[in-house]
């Protein structure tokens, strides 16, 4: 009988244990998401992050907060968006509130604070990470993030 019960239950924690190894906290945060987004921003062009903040609502909108974890990532020109200042600061934080996660490149951050001559102040809702394209390949291709690049 005890042996029959551990083949049993052996396979069964085993699978308990990978799933949880393979979720992203976003995904731990938003259990019953049935659709996982990450969004690219790497135009500085303010349509185009208008353009993004739009697609995240909208998702929200159609599929709800609760059943959508969305990942905003800024790298290149696109990381304005989640500068400190950005005109759309009001609207990150609506964003925020209902989930969305915002990143930022950390090698942006560096080679624009060359550029610029003085250090990049990023919007505190941002997290960093370096680089930025292996967060979006991270996220595709072992979290099951689907990349929309508006």
């Amino acid at each position: 009988m005890r042996t029959s019960l551990s083949r049993v239950l052996s396979p069964l924690i085993m699978l308990l244990l990978v799933f949880g190894v393979f979720q992203s906290a976003n995904a731990e945060d938003k259990p019953f998401a049935e659709k996982k987004i990450v969004l690219q921003i790497s135009d500085g062009d303010p349509s185009k992050q208008q353009l993004v903040i739009n697609v995240a609502n909208n998702l929200i909108k159609e599929y709800g907060q609760d059943k959508v974890a969305i990942e905003i990532v800024a790298f290149g020109p696109g990381l304005r968006l989640l500068f400190k200042d950005n005109e759309h600061t009001g609207r990150l934080k609506g964003l925020d509130a209902a989930g969305v996660e915002f990143t930022a490149c950390s090698n942006t951050i560096t080679n624009m604070s060359k550029q610029l001559g003085h250090p990049v102040e990023i919007n505190p809702l941002a997290t960093t990470t370096s680089p930025g394209i292996v967060r979006i390949t991270k996220l595709v291709t072992e979290e099951g993030y689907v990349l929309v690049k508006p």
